[in-house]
């Protein structure tokens, strides 16, 4: 797939490890200029983790550009440990990176996942954002979640048909519960290919026509683990967020100008999300892609994120 409409790859001018509560420790690295305007770069799943390919989304002459790996994914540690990994922990780990960082305040980018995590940051901490920019927008609502792990049968059939059959006949009535057992038990032999499995139906459902390369990225052990196992653990649980949701916070951050990015044909996350949240923020500006899915990869989204981000840039 090409891609030269990102910028060029890039190396990180500095990496490190932060540790926090509960026996985690964070990777985060830094890229571009190191006196340029701060961007977080916050990642899906929850648990997928950051690329090298994420880097690429900001002009590394102007941003300084904060990548790090949420609690037990990618390249943070223990890997996919659930101990104190709650939205809650995650926020206070932004906020402890920013301090340990010097950042005063940043944009935010963050897509899916990320996107809900941006949102929470940014509901708590206003006073320490510029702004957002979102992609595939998820609030983490019940019925966001159950169209996850139901309704994409209806588009997806064959993936759908796959990932439930990988449970014995008599747990596909909830198949999180089923899910969560295996991934959470000890046993590689058990909860390996159950994330396998959790993780190839997402990657299967991200992009508007079949991406092989794709299935294959969400399919390499560290991805497939850290992404199955929290993310079945925050469905679980609500995504540990506000009993009020976060639309119902979107008082805290009227003010702050933010770029939703959206794939018409995104089926992990559907369209319809990103207008809800657009209609309740009066500075968000939504743009829908019209040939797109839910990956950040994909061309028209890939484009219309770079153009939201320089848009950010010619406000600075």
């Amino acid at each position: 797939m090409p891609r030269g409409d990102l910028f060029p790859d890039i190396a990180p001018y500095e990496t490190g490890l932060l540790p926090l509560s509960g026996g985690h420790v964070m990777y985060w690295e830094q890229v571009g200029n190191p006196r340029g305007q701060p961007v977080l770069f916050l990642h899906g799943g929850p648990g997928a983790g950051a690329g090298a390919v994420h880097r690429r989304f900001f002009d590394p002459g102007h941003w300084r550009v904060v990548i790090f790996d949420q609690r037990g994914a990618g390249r943070s540690r223990p890997l996919g440990e659930l101990r104190e990994n709650t939205t809650a922990h995650l926020v206070s780990d932004i906020e402890a990176l920013r301090r340990f960082l010097g950042v005063e305040r940043w944009l935010l980018f963050g897509g899916s996942w990320g996107s809900t995590l941006a949102l929470t940051y940014a509901q708590e901490h206003p006073d320490r954002v510029i702004g957002s920019v979102l992609r595939g927008v998820f609030l983490g609502r019940k019925q966001e979640v159950e169209w996850f792990l139901t309704g994409l049968r209806r588009v997806f059939p064959d993936a759908w048909a796959q990932f439930a059959e990988h449970l014995p006949a008599a747990e596909r009535s909830n198949l999180l519960a089923g899910y969560l057992r295996r991934l959470c038990d000890p046993d590689p032999m058990l909860h390996m290919p159950a994330a396998r499995a959790w993780s190839q139906y997402e990657g299967s459902c991200s992009t508007l026509l079949p991406s092989p390369d794709t299935v294959a990225s969400f399919a390499q052990d560290r991805t497939a683990l850290g992404l199955a196992r929290i993310e079945a653990w925050y469905f679980a649980n609500d995504l540990f967020l506000p009993p009020e949701g976060l639309l119902g916070r979107m008082d805290r951050i009227a003010h702050i100008p933010a770029e939703i990015v959206q794939g018409r044909y995104d089926m992990v996350c559907p369209a319809e999300t990103a207008f809800e949240l657009a209609a309740a923020w009066p500075r968000a500006r939504l743009t829908v892609v019209p040939d797109a899915g839910h990956s950040a990869l994909e061309p028209g989204v890939r484009t219309a994120l770079v153009s939201a981000v320089e848009r950010f840039r010619r406000r600075s």
